[in-house]
């Protein structure tokens, strides 16, 4: 069969139908075999079985049926979850969905599966007045008007608790990593420097029984407080609002200023907002210790990119370690990449193959419970509920 008249499996709403794709091995919205190699317009393209199939020319939906927007492969456990909630489309490629195709497609869709990189503002649900639930594959919600979804009765769904013992994992290696110089002597190894063990070659600055600074206590950070006692640490920590709960427990409350004063490591993992874009400017990097570190979990605009820059380069601080950017991803060029004294990894705070799928399987089950009308299992806007009652 030519490809122009394989590329017309498009998304069915006809049981029957999808009853046959089964009986030929193809899943709707995986790639079938005669497919591989081919992307969603018939382009040739990389030949890989776990590839979506995108349907543009088949009718979107049939009438009383949901059709569902994802904007990135999903693990097979959460597109099973959605295969039953109605017609699926997956944006195929391994980027970011483009606005304007993003924008094009949920023109009649009831639900967006979403990820960090897709902005839903007022301009997105303008473009999507059937949009009734939106689910995020992530905790933070910055990248989604809450406020304007709140006022159409849309629930947002995100994925909180799955992911914070991973991500705490994460905080803490990266908190290693730069006190310990990891980066420098991975460089310094692959450059052909080692040449013998030296008495002071690259050291670094002490974990164990220092002080650590949490911006943020809430369940991430108070699981690398809990990670932190294990080193002996003292562990002092700002924020919105004070956590007399831990306080009983030897955690001390600290104003921001206090806490970069006295921390020998900084931990960031409190949201963005207003309030916290580019927190850590120059004056908060004067406030640090020569010695301290600074690590950031939480999201990229928290510190400004070019304060940091300097901080390193002057040595007002000793190291960063960097799992999210502004912006996002890093460009290659960007001054940080070339500084020995900056760890910058690419978003791995959660990526575990089981805590993926575990976020993935929530913000499905999020998804489906908002079409169904039921309350979501983690909503990030519970007030959205009154609104829709309302209607």
């Amino acid at each position: 069969m030519p490809c122009s008249q394989k590329s017309q499996m498009y998304e069915t709403t006809s049981a029957a139908y999808r009853d046959q794709l089964r009986h030929d091995d193809v899943h709707r919205v995986h790639r079938p075999s005669h497919l591989r190699g081919l992307v969603a317009d018939g382009v040739p393209g990389p030949d890989s079985a776990s590839r979506c199939i995108v349907h543009p020319a088949a009718p979107r939906y049939a009438p009383g049926m949901n059709r569902i927007v994802v904007t990135r492969t999903l693990p097979d456990a959460a597109m099973s979850l959605l295969d039953d909630a109605g017609t699926v489309w997956v944006w195929p490629q391994d980027r970011p969905i483009p606005r304007e195709a993003l924008l094009r497609e949920v023109a009649d869709a009831s639900g967006l599966f979403s990820m960090l990189t897709d902005d839903v503002d007022q301009e997105l649900l303008d473009a999507a007045p059937a949009l009734r639930t939106v689910s995020t594959m992530a905790v933070g919600t910055d990248n989604i008007d809450l406020a304007a979804c709140t006022a159409r009765g849309i629930p947002v769904g995100h994925t909180p608790d799955v992911l914070t013992e991973t991500t705490a994992d994460m905080a803490f290696t990266l908190l290693l990593a730069a006190a310990r110089r990891v980066r420098e002597g991975i460089d310094y190894v692959v450059g052909g420097q080692w040449r013998r063990w030296e008495p002071n070659l690259l050291l670094g600055c002490e974990v164990h029984g220092t002080t650590l600074g949490i911006v943020g206590l809430g369940r991430i950070g108070s699981a690398v407080g809990r990670r932190a006692l294990g080193f002996d640490m003292r562990i002092v920590y700002s924020g919105r609002r004070r956590r007399a709960d831990l306080e009983d427990l030897g955690v001390s409350y600290m104003t921001f200023e206090e806490l970069l004063g006295e921390s020998d490591h900084v931990m960031i993992s409190c949201p963005l907002t207003p309030e916290t874009h580019h927190l850590f400017d120059r004056d908060a990097f004067r406030l640090m210790k020569p010695t301290a570190t600074l690590t950031n979990i939480a999201r990229g605009p928290i510190v400004d990119p070019r304060a940091l820059e300097w901080a390193l380069r002057t040595g007002e601080i000793a190291a960063a370690a960097l799992d999210v950017t502004e912006p996002e991803p890093i460009p290659s060029g960007d001054p940080l990449l070339d500084l020995p004294n900056c760890l910058v990894v690419p978003h791995l705070g959660s990526a575990t193959t089981r805590t993926r799928e575990a976020m993935a399987r929530l913000a499905a089950k999020n998804l489906i419970a908002g079409l169904a009308g039921e309350p979501l299992p983690a909503c990030a806007n519970p007030d959205a509920y009154l609104r829709r009652q309302a209607r």
